[in-house]
């Protein structure tokens, strides 16, 4: 599609940027805003998938050890946990831990008031903590532990071990199908603002050559062909979309150099994490895709004027 006349079609280009500025600076600006626009999305659907990804990491199943079980069933439990599909990590919480945590968890005044109604008396029980390959899965593990009969004689109250098993029920399951929900609903949005995008940029580069209907039909008229009357159209459709993708890009770097920080800070809990890889390719293919529509755009808007 790159034409064969290049240096022709080139300055052609020059001379119709010169003359039609604002018409030029109507189809970058719409491309601008329109590749701006997915990019912010793109780029956003990102940075909320690594943050609900890093909550879904911190889901854990927690299981009530009593204080008079066995220690050694105790550990070969914990063993027999490690070989379980989708379990990642198996640690024992002590008691001592557990009140530590329960202290850390607390503001400062809140957990010296707790602790010292306590009257040296550590009520919490010990644990052990799962960590999971699949967080998905969580309730289908829990599950499995609250059967196990290994886990039934060492957990804290063995006349109901569903109350030994926490992973924050109902709360999780809730979290989890929001993030599967957001990931589908990124996607299709993503793929609709690029529908959107083409659709804006294909009518604004054939408004531009409506306007110029009267110069393709003397090209014709004198003979020349299909090819030669194209080739300044598409190259300055192209040009018109690198240059509305590079002010993309610039626009989405100037965002993410000012907002990014502004998150960090506000949102410590978060992990608010692009890497530079995702990043570049997120430019890249917002690169490509300006490229494509310049191209695309701009052959399939001259073909009504190209018929025989």
């Amino acid at each position: 599609m790159v034409p064969s006349n290049f240096g022709y079609s080139l300055r052609e280009c020059g001379h119709h940027f010169r003359r039609n500025w604002t018409t030029v600076l109507g189809a970058v600006v719409t491309i601008f805003l329109s590749l701006f626009i997915i990019g912010v999305f793109a780029l956003g659907s990102v940075l909320l998938n690594s943050a609900l990804g890093n909550v879904e990491d911190q889901v854990t199943i927690q299981a009530f050890i009593s204080d008079d079980a066995d220690e050694q069933a105790v550990e070969d439990y914990q063993e027999a946990l490690r070989g379980w599909d989708n379990v990642e990590s198996v640690t024992f919480k002590t008691k001592e831990q557990a009140l530590e945590d329960f202290r850390t968890s607390m503001s400062n005044r809140n957990a010296a008031d707790a602790v010292t109604a306590l009257d040296g008396e550590n009520p919490l029980p010990a644990s052990i903590v799962i960590r999971l390959d699949d967080p998905q899965k969580v309730a289908e593990t829990a599950e499995r532990i609250m059967e196990d009969p290994d886990f039934v004689e060492i957990c804290d109250d063995s006349s109901d071990p569903s109350g030994d098993v926490q992973y924050g029920q109902g709360t999780v399951e809730r979290l989890l199908s929001v993030g599967v929900y957001f990931r589908i609903a990124a996607v299709a949005l993503i793929a609709l603002l690029t529908f959107v995008a083409f659709v804006f940029i294909n009518n604004t580069i054939r408004l531009a050559i409506t306007a110029r209907r009267r110069e393709i039909g003397i090209m014709r008229l004198v003979g020349a062909s299909n090819g030669f009357i194209r080739g300044p159209f598409v190259m300055e459709g192209t040009i018109e979309a690198i240059l509305g993708a590079l002010l993309a890009i610039g626009a989405l770097a100037a965002g993410m150099n000012t907002l990014m920080p502004a998150l960090a800070e506000n949102l410590s809990f978060l992990a608010f994490d692009l890497p530079a890889n995702v990043v570049y390719l997120t430019y890249a293919a917002l690169l490509g895709i300006g490229v494509l529509i310049g191209l695309f755009g701009s052959a399939i808007a001259m073909r009504r004027y190209l018929k025989v």
